[in-house]
């Protein structure tokens, strides 16, 4: 079985945006600008956008990370997205999820400028990715894409079983695979029959948030298997895939932690350049 390595896969991300950086500050004589915004003192949101700052830097983009107190007033948030929009630095923006009960998500999410909107979470985006038109997608899902096409470059009439159906996850992912032509069934927690459901696929995505539901009897020999599940437990992280059984007879499985975590990030920094290529134009 092959271990899909995330970590690397994203550093050769990274090492190719670098470059690409570099090109554009030649051409433009600037570089791609991301801010990050973030409410409130949630423990795992902040070491991602410490990582996010990070990685920015390190491909020489611009990066910002505005951090705010749990108690910031809506309009105020507001406000700010409106003034990223119209600052021609800013590339692109996003604001961390989750964010604290008296801000309305879904205001915060369509206040931001679809072509600023690195997350891909904007309705016009979403409109547009399952139109098959030019989008910016959702980071954890371009990242499974990516992943899957280093076992697989062509996918064409494969069947992929996506497993959740959140707008984060399950629903775009069913968007890049049927752009690449797989046939897809999408299901969830209230699927009958899940496990018979998994093993005709010959691509099982898994999405839902259940540790380690997937068994090693729901998966037929050579799958590939991409686990986007992050659980906390007693024995640590863990997937929504059993990773030791499956791991016997898929072809291909990703890692919790290792797999698709570092791909997000990482396709975070590819959409912010896709966003300052498009704003050159």
């Amino acid at each position: 079985m092959l271990k899909i390595d995330g970590k690397e896969t994203a550093m050769e991300l990274r090492t190719e945006l670098k470059k690409e950086v570099s090109s554009l500050k030649s051409k433009y004589n600037k570089v791609p600008g991301l801010t990050v915004i973030l409410v409130g003192e949630d423990p795992a949101s902040k070491i991602y956008v410490k990582n996010k700052e990070k990685f920015a830097k390190e491909i020489g983009m611009n990066s910002e990370a505005l951090r705010y107190p749990v108690d910031l007033e809506e309009k105020v948030l507001l406000n700010k997205i409106d003034e990223l929009n119209k600052d021609d630095k800013v590339s692109g923006i996003l604001v961390q999820l989750p964010l604290p009960k008296h801000i309305d998500k879904r205001k915060v999410i369509e206040a931001i400028d679809h072509k600023k909107d690195v997350d891909g979470f904007h309705p016009m985006n979403v409109g547009n990715l399952s139109s098959g038109y030019d989008s910016s997608i959702p980071c954890t899902p371009l990242g499974c894409s990516l992943l899957l096409k280093k076992v697989e470059k062509n996918l064409s009439g494969k069947h992929a079983v996506v497993i959740g159906r959140s707008n984060l996850n399950g629903k775009p992912m069913t968007q890049l695979l049927l752009k690449e032509n797989c046939t897809v069934t999408i299901t969830h927690s209230k699927t009958k029959d899940l496990k018979e459901e998994c093993l005709r696929a010959d691509i099982i995505i898994a999405a839902v948030g259940i540790p380690e539901l997937v068994k090693g009897d729901w998966v037929k020999k050579g799958a590939i298997v991409i686990d986007v599940g992050i659980n906390k437990t007693e024995k640590g992280i863990v997937g929504d895939v059993a990773f030791d059984e499956v791991s016997k007879v898929a072809k291909a499985l990703t890692p919790v932690p290792g797999g698709v975590g570092p791909m997000t990030i990482a396709c975070l920094l590819k959409n912010t350049v896709e966003c300052f290529k498009k704003a050159q134009k």
